[in-house]
């Protein structure tokens, strides 16, 4: 029998080492370090926004990531991405997941996952969907029922989804992140914490690595880490890393060399310059902390754009705009930098890196000039852009009240006295959420801007029409006041009065552009004479051309629209787009050449919103935007009035 039982062990032993052990992905506490199948392993990783990158570009951005040297990237899920309306999910197109992942393990790299559900990222409302609102009072990222409900619920589709592209399970996910950097946010709720720990355990399983991020400070991690859950921090260049690595090392459960976001530039606000981070910093530092084994995410590797309406802001009020460069090793267009090369000579002298060219910056073309031509007033739309018609109430009502997550809401009312002197219409508790375009019977008197210009004067008599078209900028994305309803969130006042009677238009903007409806009637009125600098929030169009005789086109290109202090177009399919005229560097958006109609068509309309009499509007096509400038400005052609001006 001994010799039957030690034939049968050793036909197992055999068997086994011919099935091979099944993939693992673990921490080894004792000798601080992550196991990859058994063997010890680092990951330097890059972080990647699906949400922010087209997806016909993702295998290209993730080919350079992979070259560079990276062996795993790291990504967000926004919640509201896939969810804007509750219980209807999107995991299609742009916003196919799956795919992303799959795309990654195929071109070789491990993935580190954010599911959230609370993100950050400079996104709109941290990735938290604005109908979580509906409930005025609930308190986010805590035990509140109300979101617990809402969480279980996402969660349950999405981890479930996630399931399979485990490591463990033979997918790219080699760990998963709870929440983020939760020790920032006042609440400090251990219970909430505890109950997303036993979430994420319930759908994923018990061998995959959770972890959590927050700030390199003890103050951050006493509400951030949790007990059976592997606490990283983040920082930038120049900071002592050995101390940020050290100072959880009292939890047993801490990661001593794991910086989960290490800056490689900065965030931009709307208005202000765009932020430089020195490549030479960026690869001190992170030589520094290699060389002692740490495990690095590159926070951006590429930033991306924000399409739509998804930017973030930051508090007190700043929102982020269009574009999301970051100053990252890649450009937002997904261009090679001199930082991406040099990054890749430190990741050199630590691991070997792939053989072979690399995918070279895509190529951009400048398609001519298109003229553009008024087609209609806000205010003349209403009938076709308010899909659900007007409401009336005695006080204004914010976007949620109104069913509105994002863009413009045109509120109405009428003078309830004679103003013939200027007399102040006000908006006493810094109620208007985030800027309105203030029109008196037709004609432009300025702009209410949260934090900025609580007050402007108009004038009129009593009775005539008083309209506000209120734009959101985008939700807060970070601290305590991501509750951040849009809209005329309070009353506003005329004189000592408080206006009452309001009619109110929700406005689909996007809808009606992709739809064609706008400039298929003329104009209702003729524009009344207006101030010399300013003019009513109006539509214009304009269309062009892509050349038979040249291969490869539509490719990508820069709208540049210095004249346009504030403006909002859809571009084939590229649908609301913004940019304000204070900062040059965001006077330029990107437009990628898949998001362009072919031999059609393609600037639709433009929103104007900033009150600029644009008979002097125009804008220029070019190669490259301010912030990554290859091309000079000599070779851009001149601008003329009524007309975009493209680069040739």
């Amino acid at each position: 029998m001994s010799l039957l039982r030690a034939a049968s062990m050793l036909l197992l032993l055999l068997c086994t080492h011919c099935l091979g052990a099944p993939p693992s992905f673990s921490v080894d506490y004792q000798n601080d370090c992550f196991r990859k199948d058994g063997e010890t392993f680092r990951y330097i990783s890059g972080s990647i926004h699906y949400s922010r990158i087209p997806r016909i570009y993702w295998k290209d951005r993730l080919l350079k990531m992979y070259m560079a040297g990276l062996n795993a990237i790291q990504t967000y899920i926004p919640w509201n991405y896939h969810e804007e309306s509750p219980g209807q999910y999107n995991f299609s197109g742009d916003r196919d997941v799956e795919y992303f992942l799959k795309l990654a393990q195929d071109i070789g790299l491990l993935v580190i996952l954010r599911p959230g559900p609370y993100i950050c990222a400079e996104w709109d409302m941290g990735g938290l969907p604005a109908w979580l609102l509906n409930k005025k009072n609930i308190v986010l990222r805590s035990s509140d029922p109300d979101y617990i409900a809402a969480v279980d619920q996402w969660m349950g589709k999405l981890l479930q989804m996630m399931k399979p592209y485990l490591y463990q399970n033979g997918g790219p996910i080699i760990t998963v992140q709870v929440e983020n950097e939760y020790g920032s946010y006042f609440a400090c709720d251990y219970n909430y914490m505890r109950h997303l720990s036993k979430l994420f355990r319930s759908y994923l399983g018990e061998e995959v690595v959770l972890f959590t991020t927050d700030g390199a400070g003890l103050g951050y991690l006493k509400c951030g880490s949790m007990q059976n859950l592997y606490a990283t921090v983040d920082f930038g260049p120049g900071r002592c890393q050995l101390f940020a690595f050290c100072i959880s090392s009292g939890d047993e459960h801490a990661a001593k060399l794991v910086n989960s976001e290490f800056y490689t530039g900065w965030l931009d606000h709307w208005g202000s310059h765009h932020s430089v981070v020195s490549s030479a910093i960026v690869t001190e530092t992170l030589n520094k902390m290699l060389v002692v084994g740490a495990n690095v995410n590159l926070y951006m590797f590429i930033g991306g754009t924000n399409f739509g309406y998804w930017n973030g802001a930051n508090a007190p009020y700043a929102p982020q705009p269009t574009s999301y460069d970051y100053d990252a090793p890649l450009t937002e267009a997904g261009d090679l930098t001199e930082k991406y090369f040099a990054i890749r000579e430190v990741i050199k002298m630590h691991r070997k890196i792939p053989e072979g060219p690399i995918p070279p910056t895509t190529p951009k073309y400048a398609y001519g000039a298109v003229t553009m031509k008024k087609l209609q007033r806000v205010s003349d739309a209403l009938e076709i852009l308010s899909f659900s018609g007007p409401v009336k109430s005695v006080y204004p009502q914010t976007f949620i009240e109104l069913s509105q997550a994002f863009g413009f809401v045109l509120y109405r009312t009428k003078l309830p006295v004679d103003c013939s002197t200027p007399t102040p219409l006000s908006s006493p508790l810094n109620g208007v959420h985030d800027r309105a375009y203030v029109s008196v019977d037709g004609v432009a008197v300025g702009t209410l801007e949260r934090n900025k210009a609580i007050t402007v004067n108009v004038t009129g008599k009593a009775g005539i029409q008083l309209d506000l078209l209120v734009e959101n900028m985008g939700r807060i994305n970070y601290g305590k006041d991501i509750n951040d309803f849009k809209g005329l969130v309070s009353n506003l006042t005329l004189g000592k009065d408080i206006l009452s009677d309001w009619t109110m238009y929700s406005l689909s903007i996007d809808e009606a552009v992709s739809q064609g409806l706008l400039g298929v009637t003329k104009p209702a009125s003729t524009d009344p004479p207006q101030p010399a600098a300013l003019s009513p929030p109006a539509f214009y169009g304009g269309s062009f051309v892509i050349p038979d005789s040249i291969p490869d086109l539509p490719q990508d290109t820069y709208i540049k629209l210095p004249k346009w202090r504030k403006a909002c177009y859809s571009c084939g399919t590229f649908m609301s787009q913004e940019k304000p005229n204070q900062d040059a560097s965001q006077m330029f958006t990107l437009v990628p050449g898949t998001r362009l109609v072919e031999k059609s068509s393609n600037i639709k309309n433009a929103l104007d919103r900033m009150f600029l009499l644009c008979s002097r509007c125009y804008g220029s096509f070019v190669f490259s935007d301010v912030i990554n400038l290859k091309v000079p400005e000599e070779h851009f052609f001149s601008s003329t009035n009524n007309h975009i001006s493209i680069g040739n």
